[in-house]
């Protein structure tokens, strides 16, 4: 199951949105292994745990939110990037944006430090960042409609949910999965997905007062504050036997 349009329209151009993800393609592209010397410049962009805390190789703190570990790495990233942030983008500005997505990358990278100093473990991604585009969503339009596409073998449905339940079940997969994966063994972030997720919860706080608070979900019931986009019925066929 994932995520694949919200009906929550931006009414302004995602300039930085887009930036992003067009910074994260080129550099996926400069860093695969055909490429001559993509593979170095992979290792030497990735974040280490234990060089952080030597106080070795800090770019890496920023670099790390643009490289990624396969194809299928980066399109789930870059398309729960598409969907929440132009939203967000909207609300922020293009300017604070970015820096709100830089800052919840970096606490990111910092919750997963905190939970495996010690590890040798390359560190690549930009979900860490992206999970505070996704708490920042959850706080400003809680019920927001996502449609989600579920796979079961050879069967294909859409379904729409509010947001609070996307995110939330979300969130709590990251939380589980800190606690029950062994450290220092490689493959999910959690810890950084979380602290990602509540980082950005808390830097969309400022602006989730200035427009009312509680006020404001009064207002708008936890929906987008402008008409919803409607989407014809899908038409992915049932596929049988």
């Amino acid at each position: 199951m994932f995520p694949i349009r919200d009906h929550n329209p931006s009414e302004q151009t995602p300039w930085v949105t887009r930036g992003l993800i067009l910074a994260n393609v080129i550099l996926f592209l400069a860093t695969l292994p055909m490429v001559q010397g993509g593979e170095w410049l992979w290792t030497r962009l990735a974040l280490y745990p234990l060089a952080i805390m030597q106080g070795e190789l800090l770019w890496g703190l920023v670099t790390h939110m643009f490289l990624h570990g396969g194809i299928m790495h980066i399109i789930g990233n870059l398309l729960f990037l598409w969907i929440f942030g132009d939203n967000l983008e909207e609300q922020l500005g293009h300017f604070g944006f970015l820096v709100f997505y830089l800052v919840a990358g970096l606490v990111a990278a910092a919750a997963q430090i905190a939970a495996e100093p010690f590890s040798t473990i390359p560190m690549v991604g930009a979900s860490g960042a992206i999970a505070g585009v996704m708490g920042g969503y959850l706080l400003l339009f809680p019920r927001a409609k996502v449609d989600i596409l579920a796979i079961f073998i050879i069967f294909f449905k859409v379904f729409t949910l509010p947001a609070w339940v996307v995110l939330g079940i979300w969130f709590a997969i990251q939380i589980l999965g800190g606690f029950n994966t062994p450290g220092d063994q490689g493959g999910v972030a959690y810890w950084a997905h979380a602290g990602g997720f509540l980082a950005g919860v808390a830097l969309t706080l400022p602006r989730f007062l200035r427009l009312g608070g509680p006020g404001f979900w009064a207002r708008t019931h936890g929906h987008p504050p402008h008409p919803e986009a409607v989407y014809a019925p899908t038409r992915i066929p049932r596929i049988e036997r």
